[in-house]
This record gives C-alpha cells, structure tokens and sequence, in this order.
C-alpha cells in the first residue's frame, strides 16, 4: 500500500475501501492519461456512481506525476433558477428542473474547452450551489491562472448521444406520461443533444465510463448523496424522497440510453456492483503500458 495515498485518502475523507484499487484502476488509470497526452477527459456515470469520487483521486495521481489538473462537473455548468424558470416558461415547464440537456451553459463549457487547448490565459471555472438550486455568485467560482494540463470533464450525460425519433414515442414513466403527453419535452431534450452536446463532447479526447448495473441502482445510490448533502447543509434545500423520485424521473430516459449506448463508445469501462464496487477495468482503446 502507497501509504502517500493513504495520506490522502484520510485527508480528503474518502472510503478506506478506495485503497485496495490503486494498483488495478487509479494509477492505471493516470498512466493512460499521462503516456496519451489526454488533456480533456471525460467521465461518465450515473448519479450517485462515484464520478466525482473517481475524479478526485485521479487528479490525486496526475498531479503527483507533475501535471497540473483541474476538475470540472458539467453540473456545475447548470443555467441559472431564473434562466430555467423563463426556459420552462417559453417552452416546456418540465425545463425548470435541472439536469437534462438544454438546461446547462453549453457555450461557457465550450469556451472553457478551448482555454484548455489553448494553453494559455486564465480563466474561471463555475461553480453552482444545489441546495440553492442555483449558480454560485461568481467571487464563489474557482479561478485559474493558466490551463491545466489535463481537465477531467464529469457528468451523467458526458458522452451522450441523442435517441433515434421512434424512441421518445413511448413514456418511460409516469412524469413523462402524465407532464409530457405530447413528447414536447423529450423532443426538445433529444434535440438539444444532438445539436448542442455531441459537438461538444466531440472534443473531449478520452471517454471514461463507471457503469451502473441498472437504473434501479440510481434512486439508492442517489439518496445517498442526499444524504450527505443534507449533513453539510444541515437540511437546506435538501430533498426529501418523494422529491427526490420525481427529480431522477427527469434523467431516467437518458440514463437508460446510456447504460445501453455508451459502454459501445467509450475507451474505458468500469463495471460498478450494487455497492458501487469497480470490477476488472475494460480497455476499449490502448490501455496502459504493461
């Protein structure tokens, strides 16, 4: 055991259990991105998969390799309450709620894309408070002198490419069945995503995907979050179960999609169990040096 990584682990209050996968999944991981030159990398799973987790300790690895890493969550990419109030007033009012396409600043996550490649200048990152349900005020964003060498971009629509028409015929559930009768708001979602994000995914250089073993496992693994989310805000603008079943109703087409769809495009996949335990890393792409 590295024990600078358990350092870290401690530090950062991370599960003890991230230790035992050093050798076979995060420093694996870093080698890929260092001996590839990546400099935007995207990661995708689920809410409630470990994203942010996965992004934080590889950023751990990089930078101790000497690279200088920034993360950023496409979360924290979300339009304002107020913009997403007037979108749901203009053209559907299922788009208040945040989360699905259309409802992120796809032209600020663009710019910061080409800052990256650029190389130079300085640049803020956004960053958006959920309690709030709102952008954090910018002296609250995250400035950077010059790029980093590698972005690890996450989210749970990274990678994503929109539905055939046929597929947004039927509901999922019932908040499509009884809140979108007429499709209106799938279609928007759907084509928002193919003009809008593919484009810009297209960027990224490497796709990493932590895959989920079904979309039950989402509302557990969410609630979790909530949980934690809760703790640190001591309640505030939390959401309680019957909330927070609604809310994963807005992701649930999409995230059926991509279960489905992007183990097929991705160069990495990480099979994640129930509790969220990574099995044997699949190299889709050139893997790590052995």
């Amino acid at each position: 055991m590295d024990p600078s990584f358990a350092d870290f682990i401690r530090t950062a209050g991370l599960p003890q259990a991230l230790l035992s996968h050093q050798s076979t999944l995060y420093q694996p991981l870093a080698d890929w991105v260092v001996a590839n030159r990546f400099r935007l990398v995207g990661i995708q799973g689920t809410q409630g998969s470990g994203k942010s987790t996965l992004a934080e300790v590889l950023k751990w690895h990089l930078e101790l390799a000497g690279f200088r890493v920034e993360v950023l969550s496409i979360d924290d990419l979300y339009l304002s309450r107020a913009n997403r109030q007037a979108l749901a007033q203009g053209t559907h009012p299922l788009l208040a709620t945040r989360g699905v396409p259309g409802t992120h600043d796809v032209s600020m996550g663009r710019d910061i894309f080409s800052w990256v490649q650029s190389g130079s200048g300085s640049h803020s990152l956004p960053r958006f408070d959920k309690a709030q349900d709102d952008r954090a005020p910018r002296v609250d964003w995250h400035h950077c002198e010059a790029p980093p060498d590698v972005l690890l971009f996450e989210g749970w629509c990274v990678g994503l490419a929109g539905q055939a028409e046929p597929e947004l015929e039927t509901p999922v559930n019932q908040l499509e069945a009884r809140e979108d009768t007429a499709g209106d708001w799938r279609r928007y979602v759907n084509d928002q995503l193919k003009q809008f994000y593919e484009p810009w995914f297209a960027q990224l250089d490497a796709l990493v995907v932590l895959q989920a073993p079904g979309f039950e496992q989402v509302f557990a693994w969410r609630k979790k979050q909530e949980e934690a989310l809760r703790a640190r805000k001591q309640g505030q603008g939390v959401m309680d179960e019957v909330a927070l079943r609604r809310f994963i109703s807005h992701y649930e087409r999409l995230t059926r999609h991509a279960l489905a769809t992007l183990p097929g495009k991705a160069d990495v996949v990480i099979p994640l169990d129930a509790d969220q335990q990574p099995g044997a890393v699949q190299w889709l792409s050139q893997g790590p040096a052995q």
